[in-house]
């Protein structure tokens, strides 16, 4: 996905902690591979986020001065990764605030938080293990960038800024889930069919959405077919069943949270090609 040289970036919709230690508290993960938006599934099955930490002590992370503050322009964003989420945060968030004003709605704007190794958040504390994941409390996403990396040497996606740009544009599906009160906490259960399933592949399909408008909202030029393909890989290997057979050798449906390699390339292909969120009703029929 290549930005469009001359567009203006706002890197204030970005902040940087990278390189300070989150204290307070670490999230405590479960075993079984990477726990991606393990915050929203928790929430959906009724947790209460305080119950995913545990005490540590340490101080507060403040923000970086940042070299995010270089990240000026789209040619920027085509140079450096950070730059680059910057500009797809900036991206998304001007389609979704033109999407809600067609709808007679106001978008509230969430905020991207980089980090490395931990971070802090009204979730709990987080380790980089977590992988990408939307905070509720704070209306913030997080990413480590080193996530990315990861996805090809760990999981076998083909890497690439779209694949990137769908990992961010999925976080920031469920900030508009969160918005339109779609989050309900003890509403989610587990498996192929479970509500927590419907949600993660509804924020698929929402990606989807905004790949197909990326290029309306003047950062970015219209996405090739090759990098397209860089997102359905991503989007497969983050499936249910893909992380559970490199995990534990088998899949096991019932104990599906995010849906399986197929859905969830179903659901971005959705999005991508209707341009429609309405067309992103995941919560009726089959899925």
């Amino acid at each position: 996905m290549t930005f469009n040289p001359g567009s203006k970036l706002d890197p204030d919709q970005v902040t940087d902690v990278r390189g300070r230690t989150g204290g307070g508290r670490t999230l405590a993960v479960g075993g079984g591979g990477i726990g991606l938006v393990i915050a929203i599934v928790y929430l959906l099955l009724g947790g209460n986020p305080a119950a995913l930490v545990t005490p540590e002590p340490g101080g507060v992370v403040e923000p970086n001065a940042s070299a995010l503050a270089e990240c000026k322009t789209g040619a920027d964003a085509n140079a450096r990764p950070d730059c680059r989420i910057v500009g797809f945060v900036n991206s998304i968030q001007t389609y979704w605030t033109a999407e809600f004003k067609s709808e007679g709605k106001t978008y509230r704007p969430a905020q991207t938080v980089l980090y490395t190794d931990g971070v802090s958040t009204g979730c709990g504390s987080a380790t980089s293990a977590v992988g990408p994941f939307y905070c509720p409390p704070d209306e913030a996403v997080y990413i480590d960038l080193g996530f990315f990396d990861e996805l090809q040497t760990r999981f076998g996606a083909k890497g690439g800024p779209l694949a990137e740009a769908y990992v961010v544009a999925h976080e920031y599906g469920h900030h508009i889930q969160d918005l339109e009160g779609m989050l309900t906490p003890g509403s989610g259960g587990t498996g192929a069919e479970s509500r927590s399933v419907r949600t993660e592949l509804q924020a698929d399909c929402y990606a989807g959405i905004w790949v197909n408008h990326a290029a309306s909202t003047g950062f970015i030029q219209p996405p090739t077919n090759d990098q397209i393909q860089q997102a359905l890989s991503a989007a497969a290997a983050v499936g249910d069943d893909r992380i559970q057979a490199q995990t534990t050798g088998q899949a096991n449906p019932e104990t599906w949270t995010h849906g399986s390699a197929e859905q969830r390339q179903k659901w971005f292909t959705t999005g991508f090609k209707s341009g429609k969120p309405a067309d992103c009703d995941t919560f009726s029929g089959d899925i």
